[in-house]
């Protein structure tokens, strides 16, 4: 069976404040886009876990989400069935892409699948935002406000399609980091949300994301990235979650295309669209 595993970016992402856990109360919007790493599937008779990839950056053990959601469904269900899963990777850690959690997601979904678990999607909700705060939205995929960590997630009407292009500088933004360096003035916990006026207007201009002033301190080669992105008439351009990468939205195939073809030229660079739900769950799910 093999599953593909789309990336994510952040529409608009405001931070409220620091819970007592420790953990920053945010709200954002996650939208899925047609960039995807491939997980392949195979059954392994002897109950043995055994996971591959093919980017060394990437660890591929026991501290691998994929290999964390499998004990987790084996966890839940009593489970002694292996598997052998072999992930082809396109989106790069560290990107705010959402990678390793979308991985997870698949995982979830694939295992529920190729072991005959039944598990409902409340069930694999559940096992989701155990695994990380993003972990849950791939599980719906389209355009969903994610509330909490992240973790609270209500899908909401897909927009019409949007063409794009996502930067991917060589650049690993950790997340932790980025929040830790979060200012108290940064912070909105009062009544002026862009996407709360969003939800209303549909305008997509009118956006933010709360974490970039706090991002370009730190790697203030991604502010020339959207600088670059606004010379060319992005409806909007924003890093998506904490970085690294950066993305410009356009009206149109052919801006998106124009865009596409100078950006490679400074940074490497993919051309994508967004997904509709449907899209989304029919590549998280449908197997090949």
């Amino acid at each position: 069976m093999k599953l593909e595993s789309f990336a994510k970016i952040n529409l608009g992402l405001e931070v409220l404040g620091r819970r007592p856990d420790g953990f920053h109360e945010i709200r954002t919007l996650f939208q899925s886009i047609d960039f995807h790493d491939t997980l392949e599937f195979e059954p392994d008779r002897r109950g043995v876990l055994r996971l591959e990839g093919d980017d060394p950056a990437v660890p591929w053990d026991e501290r691998n989400l994929v290999h964390r959601a499998a004990l987790l469904v084996r966890e839940r269900t009593g489970s002694g069935a292996g598997v052998r899963i072999r992930v082809t990777k396109r989106i790069p850690a560290g990107a705010g892409l959402g990678g390793g959690s979308s991985n997870a997601a698949a995982t979830l979904l694939g295992l529920n699948r190729l072991w005959g678990l039944g598990l409902s999607l409340e069930t694999l909700m559940d096992l989701a935002a155990r695994l990380g705060s993003d972990v849950a939205f791939f599980l719906v995929g389209g355009l969903c406000l994610g509330e909490g960590r992240g973790e609270r997630i209500s899908p909401l009407p897909d927009l019409p399609r949007w063409h794009g292009v996502v930067v991917l500088p060589p650049i690993t933004s950790l997340t932790a980091e980025v929040y830790a360096r979060v200012r108290p003035s940064l912070t909105s916990p009062g009544k002026d949300s862009r996407i709360s006026r969003f939800l209303q207007s549909l305008e997509v201009g009118s956006l933010e994301n709360r974490l970039e002033q706090t991002v370009f301190r730190l790697y203030p080669r991604l502010k020339d990235i959207k600088r670059f992105f606004q010379s060319r008439g992005a409806a909007l351009s924003l890093v998506s979650g904490s970085g690294s990468a950066v993305f410009g939205l356009f009206r149109n195939r052919e801006e998106a295309e124009r865009g596409w073809t100078e950006a490679q030229k400074r940074h490497p660079s993919v051309l994508v669209a967004t997904l509709t739900r449907d899209e989304h769950g029919k590549g998280m799910s449908a197997g090949v």
